[in-house]
């Protein structure tokens, strides 16, 4: 039997030495060391023996097994070692000795336009707020006069936390906050992140960014309102641009409008980009609530004002030529150096 299990040891052994690939190995051990293999069935057999021999046997068999599984660890290592050379010959050598190719990072497009944003805006006197993105219901519905029966109130439409709070939907959540804090006179813009359980498209997308602005002071009209956002868009896009007001209803302005911008593409002529209408629906905005004033600590008897909410997204993609939302938040590098931003 000992003459026996020394020349499977040594054909095992001749085996190893030849097995070149990691899988090769492991599928050797598990066939020579498994329950089929050949030291296991001669365990298995021991019962024939009488009990001097199966102590004998018993003993040489384990001492064969511990053998191999040492040549085996072996040859793992080895194996090992000459995997890492080959995937370190494959790696490109770097020489420190030539100049570095420093390639530059830049700033995300909606970054450039928000921070474009706000410089055109301190210029004409407004200050830059921060708001929350963790928001509570009333400074996010009922401060903006969005009463409890209104969709946007949906959970379908709003990310609610289990606390009560809720990811705000939009940058007109700051704005109770804002004027409570400065009444009035108060020129200020907030920009910031979004959030709304929307289904992700070309035009829509579940994170966006908006930038809000709000100007209150006595006898403010609509025509500040469209000088400011003439003013504005105009040097974004750096050409004289025209904006229309059409009638429209939000919660926090009366009257409201939908501020319409004339087509950058074609001045207005009519291509595809603006459904050859010479005009891109732009942005909601209005003369805000009295509602709204009186919430937010102001008189509306005294003071007046005008809101706007700006989607940095949307002019990000107008301004670059992007037709698709989701490649803004794809963290894709190619997109930044098409636009070739610097």
């Amino acid at each position: 039997m000992e003459e026996n299990l020394n020349k499977i040891k040594e054909r095992i052994e001749s085996q190893i030495s030849k097995i070149q690939e990691m899988n090769d190995l492991d599928k050797f051990k598990s066939e020579i060391l498994g329950k089929k293999g050949e030291l296991t069935q001669i365990l298995k057999n021991m019962k024939n023996y009488d009990e001097n021999e199966r102590r004998k046997v018993g003993k040489a068999v384990n001492d064969a097994k511990n053998n191999i599984e040492a040549k085996i660890e072996e040859k793992r290592e080895i194996i090992k070692k000459i995997e890492l050379s080959k995937r370190l010959e494959k790696i490109e050598r770097v020489d420190f000795s030539l100049p570095v190719n420093d390639e530059l990072g830049s700033l995300h497009p909606i970054t450039v336009v928000q921070r474009e944003i706000e410089e055109i805006f301190r210029t004409m006197g407004f200050t830059v707020e921060d708001g929350n993105e963790v928001e509570t219901e009333y400074n996010n519905f009922e401060a903006v006069n969005v009463p409890k029966y209104h969709p946007a109130r949906d959970m379908q439409d709003t990310y609610w936390l289990e606390n009560g709070q809720l990811l705000k939907t939009q940058t007109s959540a700051a704005q109770n906050r804002i004027m409570k804090k400065y009444g009035a006179p108060l020129k200020a813009i907030f920009p910031g992140r979004c959030f709304r359980n929307e289904s992700l498209d070309a035009s829509h997308e579940n994170t966006f960014f908006q930038l809000e602005g709000m100007m209150i002071d006595e006898n403010i009209s609509v025509a500040n309102l469209i000088y400011f956002m003439k003013t504005t868009l105009s040097e974004i896009f750096k050409k004289d641009l025209k904006v229309r007001l059409r009638p429209g209803f939000f919660p926090f302005v009366e009257p409201g409008f939908e501020l319409d911008v004339s087509c950058m593409y074609c001045n207005g002529e009519g291509c595809k980009v603006c459904k050859h209408g010479g005009w891109i629906e732009l942005c909601p905005c209005g003369l805000i609530h009295p509602n709204v004033l009186e919430m937010g600590g102001i008189d509306p008897e005294k003071y007046s004002g005008f809101a706007f909410g700006l989607g940095l997204s949307r002019l990000a993609m107008m301004k670059y030529g992007i037709n698709d939302l989701r490649y803004l938040n794809s963290g894709d590098l190619r997109v930044l150096k098409q636009i070739g931003i610097k």
